[in-house]
């Protein structure tokens, strides 16, 4: 996640997507039947009045009609809301990589002319109009506590810059892109220059006109060879090497070294790892140093006997002179462990993920990682009779009435609602609870529906696309998930994962002729696994390279990327594994298995460091909560909570999340560390924590929840799901990494030393199931089932014959459950005792703590610092009273629209809580407290509106007489304070007249 910042709109097209041929499984005859899609177009839904309103797919639709007051991506301030501004003419056609490393050079968020910084690795650089500066950074800076907040960086420190003396480019564009390198141009009139750069490449490709090269140093060289057409040189302790033409030759005056190509205009700049011969290494980078690379490619291919992914990184190289075709290319650690038919050299680099292994003289490399499956859930070997089963029927009993428990109105936690209710329906059909099960299922297919269909004149709870920026953005957003496409894969897997539980049970729901097509085009908008699809970039959330995802692209901070919650991004692949094994897609199922297979590694590596040769040795954490593209850090954009920096990347647990199993030593350290650093159990999000340590040590897990059961929930889990996982894990044991399977949906498990294999069937038919030590299970249709240590089948969803599969209304939204109580809008409001003209609804927030119905003067208040987590608690909050006021309740909701700004601080959250008195006599009937606002870190106001949601709520509304509304808005996390509009900036609507 990023933070956010408000932009103005921008005009949208009037003619619906197109949509390219697709190469689907069982589902392509709905394709073919639908003419719309033959014809190459998304057809047209025709609102009132025959106006186009919306792109239909299926039974479902979009809209390309932007929401009124919703936030579109912007670049540079107000420059442009469309990103091909920033790219030349000759750039690739389609849709534009908007979250990969090197994307804040198209977004231009705070640099108008250049990029933030693009961490690369082993280099990082920064685009500026007069050149590229390099960085090759090996002592990381380390702050914070072994037991605190904590953070390492290998921050960006130019060594050197590249340029052409006299460049002054007005701006830098992007000129080309291919998966995991960038070209960056530079033209002023007179001179241009393009750069080629790349991760895991030591070496940058340049191409100049109009005049020569120049290097410019951060202070003096030291020059260590001069010969001919290479240079080397030693800048704040790092060695570089430049490589000219055959023929030219480098001239060195004071800090600039210079060169004019022999009138042939290109060169290279090779950063070496130090360590070694630097003489000889310089020699042999020198054989590749004129084959620039022009192209890179990743392919994949899912093995399901073998129970591998064979992955493969490819180069394409013009050489500039000579006939050599082959590259230099560093690895990063998940890389270099799973290498295939390759051995590299001794150096290596340093770099924010670990060491990275050099490969010389290759065209391509390929890695093999072993596929170690998924489940819909874990087997109820355990809690599916005696007094555990009466537990868990006890607690699934309780939630048929609400399954999705405390949802919102926005994409993320609309999602949550419906990832919880899907835990809900896949235990229930285990353990035969078939009300609660049709009771989850209505309740998604109903939410499903709603959001993915864009009624006539539907403002909200919809998908939109917009074509400047390549993407679908569904409203109302969060997160920054409209203005700074953050977080999609967070957001829509939720959404996926449960059409894949639909799927199951009412495949036709699925299909592409009712909803299966917009669930399609959430899979591509998040990452998009078919290049010849235009609409969207090809993998966008997903960094090819680095081998995870990115939760920002526009990288506002010098650190550059980042994200949190990687156990969200892998809850997107599961969901991609679930739904295409659901809807007979195979190519869905196996790019899921890609991005599953490959995440679980980064994360093991990046995230947890598991093999302890990562993580600088100083920085004394056992994971980080965020990875971010020159380091990490022990925190959250959210809170300081241990049990929240560590549980945001285990959450939500599903059985898709067994990878987080796949080290169990280190689950108990991981756990260990946490209580240490808690200064003892963990008193919040307790379920997920202790889900978490079942993978280590199933049995502490069960007696901890024996113990406590009476905690709270993380919004996204229930008690039913908390405890079936934790008992059956006490049950299974620990994964089992060396057993694979021919089937996707199998797990393998090991306590004391005997073994359960499980294997999940969801089609209509007996499915036998061969694992690679040869032993074979026989699934019922729609049952999973188990042998070995335990013998045990359950579930029936057998292609929908068993729950209702009709399609539920959308013509008018599903009420979004939160967590109030559900406000009576039934009921006639009792009459006012006063004229209800007495009450002015929009009330503005003002100096001297005012909340009155005229705006005043503009100016500001400040919210002093939290300086700790006061998520939902007022600490030191500026209030704003109003009292004496009479009206009649509405029925609605309070809104408000507060001005918010905190400078350039990092990881602030302004708060707001309002409190309703009704009669006046100092006892609130209702208090609202929303979820914080995460500020972002540049100076200018921002919009904290309602759309954030409720986080709890009190009481119930009724009609004021003579009541008090009381505004109090705190800090709820970060060091530094948040200015505050007041006068006529801030406003708080009541729902009264």
């Amino acid at each position: 996640m990023t933070l956010l910042r408000d932009f103005s709109p921008d005009p949208v097209p009037a003619t619906p997507i197109p949509s390219p041929t697709r190469r689907r499984g069982r589902r392509a005859a709905a394709l073919v039947a639908a003419s719309v899609l033959a014809a190459g177009l998304l057809g047209v839904v025709v609102g009132g009045g025959g106006t186009a309103t919306a792109g239909a797919v299926g039974a479902g639709s979009y809209t390309e009609t932007r929401p009124a007051g919703a936030l579109l991506p912007k670049g540079c301030g107000a420059i442009s809301t469309n990103p091909r501004t920033f790219t030349t003419a000759d750039a690739p056609a389609g849709a534009i990589p908007t979250n990969d490393w090197w994307s804040s050079l198209i977004w231009k968020r705070n640099n108008c002319t250049g990029s933030e910084v693009l961490h690369a690795h082993p280099l990082a650089y920064k685009a500026e109009n007069n050149g590229l500066g390099l960085s090759y950074t090996t002592t990381p800076a380390i702050s914070g506590t072994a037991t605190g907040v904590g953070e390492f960086h290998y921050p960006y420190t130019e060594d050197v810059r590249v340029g052409m003396p006299g460049l002054a480019a007005p701006v830098v564009k992007a000129a080309g892109w291919t998966d995991w390198t960038v070209t960056a141009d530079w033209s002023d009139g007179s001179r241009t220059m393009r750069a080629t750069i790349g991760h895991g490449l030591p070496i940058g490709y340049y191409t100049v006109s109009g005049g020569t090269a120049q290097l410019t140093a951060a202070g003096t060289p030291t020059v260590w060879r001069n010969s001919g057409a290479t240079i080397g040189f030693t800048v704040r302790g790092h060695d570089y090497v430049a490589y000219a033409p055959t023929g030219a030759t480098w001239t060195v005056n004071g800090t600039g070294i210079s060169s004019t190509l022999a009138g042939k205009g290109y060169f290279s700049v090779a950063a070496l790892p130090g360590g070694g011969d630097r003489a000889a290494l310089a020699d042999t980078y020198a054989r590749y140093a004129h084959a620039h690379v022009t192209g890179t490619r990743m392919s994949y291919s899912y093995d399901p006997s073998a129970g591998t992914v064979r992955t493969t990184y490819a180069f394409t190289t013009t050489p500039r002179e000579g006939s050599e075709t082959k590259t230099v290319v560093a690895l990063y650690p998940h890389q270099w462990r799973s290498l295939t038919g390759a051995t590299p050299i001794s150096p290596t680099y340093v770099s924010a993920r670990g060491a990275m292994r050099i490969l010389t003289g290759v065209p391509s490399f390929t890695t093999t990682m072993r596929f170690t499956g998924v489940l819909p859930e874990v087997p109820a070997v355990g809690d599916s009779s005696g007094a555990d089963l009466s537990t868990v029927t006890g607690y699934l009993n309780a939630e048929q009435g609400n399954p999705e428990g405390v949802s919102g109105p926005d994409t993320y936690w609309a999602g949550k609602g419906l990832g919880r209710a899907a835990r809900i329906a896949e235990i229930a059909d285990q353990l035969g609870q078939t009300s609660v099960r049709d009771s989850a299922l209505t309740a998604m297919k109903n939410r499903l529906t709603n959001w993915l269909t864009a009624g006539s004149g539907e403002s909200g709870q919809l998908f939109y696309y917009d074509r400047n920026w390549g993407t679908l953005i569904g409203y109302p957003a969060s997160y920054g998930s409209d203005e700074d496409l953050n977080d999609h894969h967070f957001h829509y897997g939720y959404f996926i994962a449960a059409a894949a539980t639909v799927a199951k049970f009412d495949p036709g729901w699925a299909d592409d002729s009712r909803y299966g097509g917009m669930v399609d085009l959430l899979i591509r908008d998040a990452n998009n696994y078919d290049r010849a699809d235009s609409r969207f970039p090809y993998l966008r959330d997903f960094d090819i390279y680095a081998g995870h995802d990115w939760a920002s692209g526009l990288a506002p901070f010098f650190a550059g990327n980042n994200q949190e919650s990687s156990s969200e991004g892998m809850n997107f692949a599961n969901a991609l594994i679930q739904w295409g094994q659901a809807t007979g897609d195979t190519a869905v199922r196996d790019a899921g298995v890609y991005l599953w297979t490959t995440q679980s590694a980064a994360i093991s590596e990046y995230w947890f460091d598991v093999y302890d040769q990562n993580f600088p040795s100083a920085f004394g954490h056992k994971t980080v909560g965020m990875v971010w593209g020159d380091g990490g850090s022990y925190s959250t954009w959210f809170s300081a909570a241990p049990e929240m920096i560590q549980g945001i990347n285990m959450l939500p647990i599903t059985g898709g999340h067994l990878y987080l199993g796949d080290f169990p030593e280190y689950v108990k350290a991981n756990y260990a560390e946490l209580v240490t650093n808690k200064g003892g159990p963990p008193t919040v999000w307790q379920d997920i924590i202790w889900e978490f340590l079942a993978l280590g040590d199933g049995e502490q897990a069960l007696r901890n929840f024996r113990a406590n059961s009476g905690f709270t929930s993380e919004e996204g889990e229930s008690k039913a799901h908390t405890f079936h996982w934790i008992r059956n894990l006490a049950a299974l044991g620990t994964v089992d990494t060396t057993v694979t399977a021919n089937h996707p949906l199998a797990k393998v498990f090991v306590k004391n030393g005997v073994r359960t294999y499980v294997a999940s069937n969801i089609t209509a038919r007996q499915l036998t199931v061969t694992f690679s030590n040869g032993v074979t299970l026989t699934v019922a249709a729609g049952k999973t089932a188990t042998s070995g240590a335990y013998t045990w089948s359950g579930g029936n969803a057998t292609g929908g014959g068993t729950v209702p599969t009709g399609t539920p209304t959308t013509s008018t939204p599903s009420p979004t459950p939160t967590t109030a109580s559900p406000t009576p809008t039934s009921a006639s409001p009792s009459p006012s005792t006063s004229s209800p003209a007495t009450l002015k609804p929009v009330r503005y927030l003002r100096s001297g703590g005012g909340l009155d119905g005229a705006a005043g003067t503009s100016g500001t208040v400040n919210v002093t610092a939290a300086n700790g987590n006061h998520d939902g608690t007022p600490a030191n909050p500026q209030v704003f009273t109003a009292t004496g006021l009479t009206g009649t309740f509405t029925g609605g909701a309070t809104a408000f629209d507060l001005a918010v700004d905190a400078g350039t601080a990092v990881g602030n959250g302004v708060q707001i809580r309002v409190s309703y008195d009704l009669t006046g006599n100092g006892s609130a009937e209702r208090v609202e407290t929303y979820r914080y606002f995460a500020t972002d870190p540049i100076p200018g106001a921002e919009r904290y509106l309602q759309t954030q949601g409720l986080l709890s709520a009190t009481g119930t509304l009724g009609n004021l007489s003579g009541g008090t509304v009381r505004v109090e808005v705190w800090n709820a996390i970060g060091g530094a304070p948040t200015i505050l509009g007041v006068g006529n900036t801030s406003t708080v609507t009541l729902p009264y007249r």
